[in-house]
């Protein structure tokens, strides 16, 4: 089975599972364990010496090693990093209390702000100052910075973060401040932000910085565990970890900039989902990707995600941005809220039913898993309503009490008001259901976008599950389940492409442009990413795309504009006009005559193909075969129990055909077909869900 076949593993921690996936050529294994939340290695070797005997294969014949987790955003969330101080310039103690002095709910005076991962006790300052433009007007007080060191070691802190004023323009203080705390307090992690987030917005640099310093020892020693305990094991190939951004980087570099992962997992997500796009032909996409923790919901426009350059973590109110903790990188924009499969669900004191964000995790897990959770969670919701198969779960690896189930959904939930156990694991599916098509509504707005002209495209493990109800709700009439949708993220991180992206700031108007200047600024940020990426490339092709972000002089806010790839000349910049022009009037109808344009910062992404699976071929639909057998399903509208038909996804040939209501059952996840669909198998074995007519 091996022989002559290159051997690519990918593994997708969450917050409930660990998702594996085994690719030998064209054969595909998947594999679901449960986290460990306290040694996540743990769970990630169990699951690949599974699949590895499954291939009759062994540790040493894996080629590439392909790896994402969102150990780093639950971090942040659970405040488990290390004990973090910053140090910043003489009278800019207090930069992450201020912020950017907005108020993300101004008139609600009593809104809840995240709480800084420095508290003000650990943060310090030292007398330095640099201009804008790089210059010193006060050098390092060495002595100051030296001074601090018994105070870090007095205080036992684990890491630092240094952010100095205009350090994006003059990094010179802060490297010298680092130089030395590393000297005086052995040990200690240091960060940089002109290492980390060399970009204008002082704020949002000094954040990033921070919360780079707040996981690194958590992130380092995880992956320098992971990589011993694979080289005990005679692992000889390639380590890559996800970035946000929908790029693989070297487990060196993920090290250096952890922050960089804050997303990794369901940046996959997002890959797959556009992969899935791209090989049926749709090109207005709404990726649905639910899993045990969490949910995330995604717009994919001509088979790209949408992308930004900010991402907030720990949001203190779940759609409202500014609430978060500003991490300024590249990452795959999504919105992404607390409704998974172990998402608990309670009554509140206004009696009612809600769901999330807490969640029962892998430990101890919904009540239905027997490990002694005693709180009802959305996947008891669909066990007591008869979605799921409690002796096939996880592929028949996890063995589910319904009885359990129904017991706390009626403690926590019926009794409070006064309804049946089945009734109130409907209640559950409806509020999480409606929780998530909230979100898609919100996210596609907020881009411009008319939600009810999308394909959903479900996965994860809890998606296939609330698909058709979610899509019910905003309108959608195509819901496509893809092949191993349950292990989504993995599948996508085998075809994430090597990549990593640069941005630096530096200010320049178009009327005063110093093309050589710029060039230069562009070619030593090219080689610096060109350097992370060609040695994992492995001679595959590095292309290059390079960026300045620009607006009209006195604007608070950028658009990316696309530079060619070479040196800039003179004669360049009226195209840099008119590609300016035309992107700001695509966004704001038309734009701003004669008005100056500036550019405040400069990209480069560095990276090789993405993987592109082949074109799907069409295939004549024909009535399904006889279904494996039926499950009892309680309709909530109904008010009643009725009996559907189960079918095998891998019975199911491509064209087979079925009406809803079903159930297609898999080792992986289970795709719920309502009512108010029909469903039939593609060329490419996914599950499209097409609402019928009225």
């Amino acid at each position: 089975m091996l022989e002559g076949a290159e051997v690519r593993l990918a593994v997708d921690i969450g917050g409930t599972f660990t998702d594996i996936v085994l690719d030998v050529g064209e054969v595909r294994k998947t594999r679901k364990v449960l986290t460990t939340p306290l040694r996540p290695e743990q769970a990630v070797l169990d699951g690949m010496r599974l699949i590895l005997t499954d291939a009759r294969a062994h540790m040493s014949d894996i080629d590439v090693f392909i790896h994402g987790t969102t150990l780093a955003t639950n971090a942040i969330i659970e405040r488990r990093g290390a004990k973090t101080a910053l140090i910043a310039t003489d009278g800019f103690r207090d930069v992450l209390d201020i912020g950017t002095e907005s108020r993300y709910d101004q008139y609600d005076l009593t809104i809840d702000k995240p709480k800084p991962l420095a508290p003000r006790s650990l943060r310090f300052t030292v007398p330095e100052r640099v201009d804008a433009h790089g210059a010193v007007r006060l050098p390092l007080d060495e002595a100051a910075v030296r001074a601090l060191a018994p105070k870090l070691r007095e205080l036992k802190v684990e890491s630092v973060a240094i952010a100095f004023l205009h350090s994006y323009a003059n990094p010179e203080h802060e490297r010298r401040a680092a130089a030395i705390i590393s000297e005086e307090v052995p040990g200690v992690s240091v960060t940089l932000s002109s290492a980390v987030c060399p970009e204008i917005r002082e704020y949002e640099r000094t954040s990033t910085a921070v919360a780079n310093a707040y996981v690194q020892p958590l992130i380092d020693g995880y992956l320098a565990r992971m990589a011993d305990a694979l080289h005990v094991e005679q692992f000889r190939g390639a380590i890559y970890l996800v970035t946000s951004g929908g790029g693989v980087t070297s487990i060196e570099t993920a090290r250096r900039f952890p922050v960089r992962l804050v997303e990794s997992g369901p940046a996959g997500g997002a890959i797959f989902a556009a992969q899935i796009a791209a090989t049926l032909g749709e090109s207005k996409v709404l990726s649905f990707d639910m899993g045990g923790t969490t949910a995330k919901i995604c717009l994919i426009e001509k088979y790209q995600p949408e992308t930004s350059r900010v991402f907030e973590v720990d949001r203190a109110a779940r759609f409202l941005k500014g609430s978060g903790l500003p991490v300024r990188i590249p990452v795959i924009e999504m919105v992404e809220i607390g409704a998974g499969g172990g998402s608990i669900a309670h009554v509140d004191a206004m009696r009612r039913v809600t769901v999330g964000p807490e969640s029962a995790s892998s430990e101890p897990g919904p009540a239905c898993y027997g490990r002694g959770g005693q709180r009802p969670a959305v996947t008891d919701a669909d066990v007591a309503l008869g979605m799921i198969d409690p002796d096939a779960f996880a592929g028949g690896t996890i063995k589910l009490d319904p009885e359990l189930s129904k017991q706390a959904l009626l403690r926590d939930v019926g009794a409070p008001l006064g309804l049946t156990a089945e009734t109130a694991a409907y209640a559950v599916h409806e509020v999480v259901c409606e929780n998530m098509a909230s979100a898609a509504r919100v996210h596609a707005v907020e881009r411009g976008a008319v939600v009810g002209q999308h394909t959903l495209i479900a996965f994860g493990g809890a998606a296939p599950l609330h698909a058709a109800r979610v899509a019910e709700k905003i309108g959608v009439s195509r819901v496509i389940v893809p092949s191993n949708a349950g292990v989504g993220s993995a599948v996508g991180f085998l075809a994430a492409p090597i990549a990593y992206e640069l941005v630096r700031s530096r200010h320049v108007r178009l009327d005063d442009f110093d093309t050589a200047a710029v060039s230069d600024l562009l070619d030593e940020m090219v080689a610096e990413a060109r350097a992370l990426v060609e040695p994992g490339a492995a001679g595959a092709p590095v292309r290059e795309r390079r960026s300045a972000f620009m607006r009209y002089v006195g604007q608070g806010h950028e658009i990316s504009v696309e530079l060619p790839n070479r040196r800039l000349l003179p004669a360049d910049l009226a195209g840099l006009r008119r590609k300016f022009e035309a992107d700001y009037s695509a966004l704001f109808e038309r734009p701003i005559p004669g008005a100056a344009i500036e550019v405040l910062s400069w990209s480069v992404l560095a990276t090789t193909e993405a993987r592109h699976p082949p074109a799907v071929a069409t295939v004549a639909r024909q009535p399904a075969g006889k279904a494996a057998g039926s499950r009892k399903f309680f309709d909530g509208r109904a008010g009643e129990v009725i009996e559907v038909p189960l079918y095998r996804r891998e019975d199911m040939a491509p064209g087979a055909t079925i009406a809803g209501p079903a159930v297609i059952a898999e080792d992986e996840t289970s795709t719920f077909v309502s009512t108010s669909f029909d469903a039939h198998i593609d060329g490419a074995g996914s599950i499209v869900m097409e609402r019928k007519a009225a």
